[in-house]
C-alpha cells in the first residue's frame, strides 16, 4: 500500500468527495451517517465492515444507535486524511448497499 498513507490536500479530497456522495469533511475527517431498515441491518453492515478494515489493518471510528451508523475515517500516522480513507470508504459503500 505504498502511498497510500500521505495525506492528502484539500483539493485532492475535494476532488474525490465528488465521486463519493453522501461523504463530507467533518472535523478533518471523512465523515457519514449511514441509515439502515433496523439494527439487525445496520450491525451486519458493522460486522462486514470491520473484517474489511481488519484485513486493511485500518479502522474507522463509529457509533451505532438502532439503525444509525455514524462513520469517521482518518489516518492517524499521517495526521489527516489518505487514499486509504477513501479506499475503505469505496468498500463501505458497497457493504452498505448489500446491507440495506
Amino acid at each position: 500500500m505504498a502511498g497510500k498513507r500521505t495525506k492528502l490536500s484539500d483539493a485532492e479530497i475535494q476532488e474525490k468527495l465528488g465521486r463519493l456522495p453522501g461523504w463530507t469533511v467533518v472535523n478533518g475527517k471523512l465523515h457519514r451517517e449511514y441509515k439502515f431498515k433496523d439494527f439487525v441491518h445496520a450491525f451486519g453492515f458493522m460486522a462486514s465492515a470491520a473484517l474489511v478494515a481488519e484485513s486493511m489493518n485500518h479502522h474507522p471510528e463509529w457509533f451505532n444507535v438502532y439503525s444509525t451508523v455514524k462513520v469517521d475515517l482518518m489516518t492517524h500516522d499521517v495526521g489527516g486524511i489518505s487514499e486509504l480513507d477513501f479506499v475503505l470508504a469505496d468498500k463501505m459503500e458497497m457493504l452498505a448497499r448489500s446491507n440495506s
